[in-house]
């Protein structure tokens, strides 16, 4: 069975880190079309100052998602530090006293994500938010694994998920947030949320796929 360990996991939080800050400008600017236009900036600096944290340790990955969570969820404005926060801070409880991470925990930490931003949001699959990006790349997670595929490939198909499902907000209509003032206007502009949360998951999931044993 193939785990990968939890101990010196913290590196996936800061490799994440920086694919956040590299795309500071373009998460911004996408936000901008339909939204405040300040999604970058703010993810960038919440994400920047858990790397400054975590950068001298050699964490875990629960601990480093918690430490992530923790400052999402107190030091970035807008809807998205709560909504972030509260899924890396899901993901560290599911992995918290785990040493060897197998696929049906990373299972029960993608589940326990997607609960905790539902508990505090509104959004569903079709809305054009973050969620049309989760919930899909879960769904093709869960596919592959009940299929027998290995960790590694359930892995790759969550991620393909992803990023299908981040491509699919260019077609939807904005049914929440500041977007959803648009109405029909805000087709044809892929939302921000849903591409940082494409962004965020290749680059956990890579870098799990990257320790598998």
């Amino acid at each position: 069975m193939q785990t990968f360990s939890n101990a010196g996991g913290g590196a996936i939080v800061l490799s994440m880190a920086e694919r956040i800050i590299e795309n500071r400008a373009y998460l911004s600017e996408i936000d901008g079309k339909i939204g405040d236009g300040d999604h970058g900036v703010n993810m960038a600096k919440g994400f920047g100052m858990a790397a400054e944290r975590l950068k001298s340790k050699d964490a875990s990955l629960a601990e480093a998602l918690d430490t992530l969570g923790t400052l999402l969820m107190t030091e970035i404005g807008g809807s998205m530090g709560p909504l972030y926060g509260v899924m890396f801070i899901e993901f560290a409880e599911k992995l918290e006293g785990n040493e060897a991470i197998d696929a049906r925990t990373y299972g029960q930490m993608l589940h326990a994500g997607l609960e905790g931003i539902q508990s505090i949001g509104d959004a569903k699959v079709g809305d054009k938010t973050l969620i049309d990006t989760l919930a899909p790349a879960i769904e093709a997670f869960d596919a592959a694994t009940a299929a027998g595929k290995s960790f590694a490939d359930a892995l790759t198909a969550l991620v393909d998920a992803a990023e299908t499902g981040r491509d699919s907000t260019i077609n939807l209509v904005a049914k929440i947030g500041r977007a959803s003032r648009l109405g029909e206007r805000s087709l044809g502009v892929l939302d921000a949320g849903a591409t940082s949360c494409a962004i965020i998951l290749k680059e956990l999931s890579l870098g799990a796929r990257g320790r598998l044993q």
